[in-house]
């Protein structure tokens, strides 16, 4: 495996287990659950607009891996998707070119 692929699997997996270390801070803090980082997420203006700055990335990935799954068959990259929304778009878009680089049959 390249360097360059290392890498983005790298960044995968420090973009899923970071952020979720700090939300299940949050939540075990707060004892608000899963409702309450949600809630911080709309706290105040800065928070807000991180929070659609990132929904429209996300969005615009999730554009792309379509786009380019449809071209490059690569139906498994499709799995960055769930990634990018149910986790970040600090796992899904590393996931993704991860994925992406590797040799397609």
């Amino acid at each position: 495996m390249s360097p360059l692929r290392l890498a983005y699997l790298a960044l995968a997996v420090w973009g899923a287990v970071h952020p979720m270390y700090w939300f299940v801070a949050h939540m075990r803090d707060t004892g608000t659950g899963l409702g309450g980082v949600i809630d911080a997420w709309y706290a105040n203006a800065a928070t807000t607009g991180l929070t659609w700055d990132l929904t429209i990335a996300a969005i615009a990935l999730t554009l792309w891996i379509c786009a380019e799954t449809t071209v490059r068959k690569n139906w498994s990259a499709l799995i960055a998707i769930p990634a990018t929304f149910c986790i970040g778009v600090s796992c899904g878009l590393p996931l993704y070119l991860f994925l992406r680089t590797r040799p397609v049959a």
